[in-house]
């Protein structure tokens, strides 16, 4: 596969003038003649960055979600107004009500409903795909669909549930990263890796067992993580040998700076206007 780059549209910080940061991720990665877009922020920030780093958003072969919460999702609604035919690859449990609950509180957190209800209807006319499992999107770029949950230390990394009244955990099943098979070796792009990053990368190992993942990039959900599953992170970056590092998003900053600490040869700043050459 011919190398390419990922472009940071959307991050929780920007790196350049006329940049926009908001709390959500996105991604625009070319491999080759391909073009994806990979999340959508939660806002219109995205096609604004877009615009000032001169990348149309239009001519995006496929966009794919990692899951269905709204700081990932909420750019799609303008994603589907400007590239109507461009099919969107996304878990069928993404489109769910979601929501977060703290102190007796509950806050919705997932996809916007009128979204959602788009997306349902694009399905049914079969522009868009669920990716239940494991699926080549385009040539060398790949879903892992559902990541196995094997690692007692990893959880989804919230107080996440399916219903306000807090009945029905979220096991954020539509979790999934993105793959890209390059020259250099495996390129893993997470969302936020409500499923582990330590079970992600096993996956993912799994699926290309003669492929070395080389750069690992994106939320790592961190933020609240225990001082056992950070240093059980960094142990699994190390086991496979991990090239490139870069945290982001919901990694959090304490985790991030033991991340810096412990591979600071291999940690890479990775806010809006980042470009990661494959």
């Amino acid at each position: 596969m011919e190398n390419g780059r990922i472009t940071v549209l959307v991050e929780n910080t920007a790196g350049g003038r006329g940049l926009l940061a908001e709390h959500g991720l996105s991604f625009w990665i070319e491999s080759g003649s391909y073009r994806i877009l990979f999340d959508t922020g939660q806002s219109d920030i995205l096609l604004h960055n877009a615009e000032v780093l001169g990348i149309d958003l239009s001519t995006a072969h496929a966009v794919v979600l990692s899951h269905g919460h709204y700081d990932h999702s909420g750019g799609l609604r303008r994603i589907m107004e400007i590239a109507p035919m461009t099919p969107i690859y996304l878990h069928a449990r993404a489109l769910e009500p979601k929501f977060a609950r703290r102190e007796e509180q509950a806050r919705p957190i997932g996809m916007e409903q009128e979204i959602a209800r788009i997306v349902e209807q694009r399905i049914h006319h079969g522009l868009d795909s669920f990716t239940t499992g494991s699926v080549e999107i385009l040539p060398g770029i790949w879903a892992t669909g559902e990541i196995p949950r094997r690692s007692a230390l990893e959880d989804t990394g919230g107080p996440f549930y399916l219903d306000p009244s807090g009945t029905r955990p979220d096991e954020l099943c539509d979790d999934q990263a993105r793959g890209l098979d390059t020259m250099g070796g495996l390129v893993v792009v997470l969302g936020c890796a409500h499923a582990g990053v330590i079970n992600t990368l096993d996956y993912v190992a799994e699926l290309f067992p003669r492929r070395q993942i080389r750069t690992v990039l994106g939320g790592m959900h961190l933020v609240r993580a225990p001082q056992a599953r950070i240093a059980y992170t960094i142990e699994a970056l190390r086991r496979h040998n991990v090239q490139r590092i870069g945290p982001t998003h919901c990694t959090g900053q304490a985790a991030s700076c033991e991340l810096w600490d412990a591979l600071p040869e291999k940690c890479f700043v990775c806010n809006v206007g980042t470009q990661i050459v494959l």
